[in-house]
């Protein structure tokens, strides 16, 4: 007997979309059932005419606990997660205190448990300090996260060399690096030729070339060393040209978010402090080439980069732009905003899958338990009815920042139910089981 049996539906994996039934036990897929079979369970989900996909897994999110919980914290981070179909969130490590050692990685997971409405994952930062690198090691974190520029000099490896001794060190450990591409260079030598602190000194502070190069860089390390590499927020032509030329000398992913497909330099303008981050939002024709090759599978993974702030931050006058604090929410957008770029035709129901749930999954160490609808897995699962649309307002946005950079945009799909480990979390848009969520660890 099944704990919950789930029929009628048509599940879609990265390999395949077929009807089936979806026997779950225990908190994992049971069985994936012909429809109609005959079979036995303590409750049934009536899922005709919707798709069901495996759980989003987010690489890169910013829950800024601990130390910055004005901007956002476990409770309200995983809360944003759950409503956007998001059931496994990696952390960052860029909080206050940084993640740096065993201690503070061991502290940060005991104060996430029982709190937490999604499976999380914690990533650490690599610090030209770092010693006792097995304590840190032995608490799984699902990556090593290694910072190449606008970053404090502790954590910053910023030439060639420190790039390559720090993969040196680690390579074999376990875990995937995470590499942030930039070039500190270009940022000095930028700072210093325009001092105007307008959105032009910004850009021209953080060009095409830095990430361009950042990947050069991140790619040759890792063929001299042989490590595992995940190439952060790659969002420009002369980025992704770069990757396509190096893609295939080492063992290297890339991803870019959802709001790099859909924001110009030029919102800027109008939409000012809610769209600033980094890297910034580049060219039409950058948003171009960048669609390409998110449709030609160049891009990996999707992730959020969701990085809130308090409303009163994002608000505050600033006389130099590159002041205002840069990031935006994310998570609760992600799964709409996917199915926006599927009605596009810019990729498929199975490829929202691939990018979104089941490449981060096996790139972060998690591949064992997350990223498909298969038998053994965890029941993380998501109903959604391609018949109905979703409206995405500033109102309806549960973090702590209180808006969306899509606030006004419709989107086709609306994500009905979803199950953490069997057990339905969210029923017609609204959380039903809180504190469902456990911290999660790389099985890498």
């Amino acid at each position: 007997m099944f704990d919950t049996l789930i029929t009628g539906g048509t599940v879609v994996n990265a390999d395949r979309e077929s009807p089936a039934d979806v026997g779950i036990r225990g908190g994992e897929i049971a069985a994936l059932l012909a429809p109609g079979d005959t079979a036995t369970a303590r409750s049934f989900i009536d899922a005709r005419g919707k798709q069901l996909l495996p759980g989003l897994v987010d690489a890169h999110v910013h829950l800024r606990e601990p130390g910055l919980t004005q901007k956002e914290d476990f409770e309200s981070g995983t809360h944003a997660a759950a409503l956007g179909g998001v059931t496994t969130v990696l952390d960052m490590p860029t909080d206050d205190p940084w993640t740096a050692t065993a201690q503070q990685l061991s502290e940060k997971m005991a104060s996430a448990a029982g709190r937490l409405h999604v499976d999380v994952g914690f990533q650490a930062v690599l610090s030209r300090k770092i010693d006792n690198l097995d304590d840190l090691l032995a608490l799984s974190p699902v990556s090593l996260e290694l910072f190449t520029a606008d970053v404090p000099v502790d954590y910053r490896f910023d030439t060639m060399d420190a790039v390559t001794e720090m993969l040196r060190r680690v390579v074999g450990a376990g875990p995937v690096i995470g590499v942030s591409p930039g070039e500190q260079s270009i940022l000095e030598g930028s700072a210093g030729r325009n001092r105007a602190g307008d959105i032009r000194a910004f850009l021209e502070s953080r060009p095409p070339l830095a990430e361009a190069g950042g990947i050069a860089r991140a790619v040759l390390a890792a063929a001299e060393t042989g490590a595992r590499v995940h190439v952060r927020q790659v969002n420009s032509k002369l980025g992704v040209e770069t990757w396509r030329r190096f893609r295939g000398m080492a063992d290297v992913t890339v991803e870019t978010t959802p709001q790099n497909l859909f924001f110009t330099s030029e919102d800027y303008e109008t939409a000012g402090a809610r769209l600033k981050g980094s890297p910034p939002f580049r060219s039409r024709d950058d948003v171009v080439a960048l669609r390409n090759a998110v449709s030609e599978g160049l891009i990996a993974i999707m992730a959020t980069d969701h990085a809130p702030h308090s409303p009163l931050e994002k608000s505050l006058p600033h006389d130099v732009f590159a002041d205002i604090p840069g990031g935006m929410p994310g998570l609760q957008t992600l799964l709409p905003v996917m199915l926006d770029l599927v009605a596009e035709k810019l990729m498929t129901l199975q490829d929202l899958v691939r990018i979104c749930s089941r490449n981060p999954a096996l790139r972060f160490g998690l591949g064992r338990a997350k990223g498909a609808i298969a038998v053994g897995r965890d029941a993380d699962i998501l109903l959604i009815d391609m018949t109905r649309s979703t409206d995405i307002t500033d109102i309806t946005q549960v973090s702590r920042a209180a808006y969306t950079p899509f606030h006004g945009k419709r989107t086709p799909g609306r994500l009905t139910d979803v199950f953490l480990r069997g057990e339905r979390i969210v029923a017609d848009g609204a959380l039903i089981a809180s504190r469902r969520g456990r911290v999660v660890r790389s099985l890498a």
